[in-house]
């Protein structure tokens, strides 16, 4: 019998998750797998959500579970922030309430560039998860998905589809980001 097959995505350096690192992840099921997406479990996810956010000083500007696999984007708020360990924490906490679903071994992820991190260009990589269901062909508008949202520390119902959302999130960030989060030296990005 063969043996699976081992491989990972490819990483760039630790550095570029650490810090004031914004990055946008996706945990996808294996074999697609589906049946686990329900309001129960949506709020256990924000709950842990919460918990990552909290132990590694995150803020989550949108998240959107689908059927099958989950967006979210992630903003480092300090300077010992590291989202691989943030990310580590979630799925093990996660992952047990899918099952017998599992997710596949290691999630994708796009670490944001500075161009990609402009409050207008940030906008649109969150609307683009936020539309996700829109392009599955699961709802006709966005409102309609009741399986996305923010997680912001101090504004449990704070979403973003509400008219105030980006002057509250923005101002939230910059309240909270730790002035010295940035302080990072990056290797060249290969």
């Amino acid at each position: 019998m063969d043996e699976p097959r081992k491989y990972s995505l490819p990483r760039l350096s630790h550095e570029f998750y650490q810090g004031d690192a914004v990055v946008h992840w996706t945990l996808t099921t294996f074999d697609r797998a589906q049946g686990w997406l329900n309001e129960s479990l949506h709020q256990r996810f924000r709950e842990l959500l919460l918990h990552a956010a909290a132990r590694e000083g995150l803020l989550c500007p949108i998240y959107c579970l689908m059927p099958d696999h989950i967006h979210l984007v992630w903003m480092g708020l300090r300077f010992d922030t590291h989202q691989l360990n943030g990310m580590a924490f979630l799925r093990t906490h996660l992952e047990p309430l899918l099952s017998p679903k599992k997710f596949q071994p290691q999630p994708h992820d796009h670490v944001l560039s500075q161009q990609e991190r402009q409050r207008n260009a940030f906008a649109n990589v969150c609307f683009y998860n936020l539309n996700n269901p829109i392009r599955a062909e699961l709802v006709a508008e966005c409102g309609e998905w009741s399986f996305h949202g923010a997680v912001v520390q101090g504004y449990p119902t704070l979403h973003p589809l509400q008219e105030d959302f980006w002057r509250i999130f923005w101002q939230r960030y910059e309240q909270t980001k730790e002035s010295d989060a940035g302080n990072r030296k990056l290797p060249p990005r290969g």
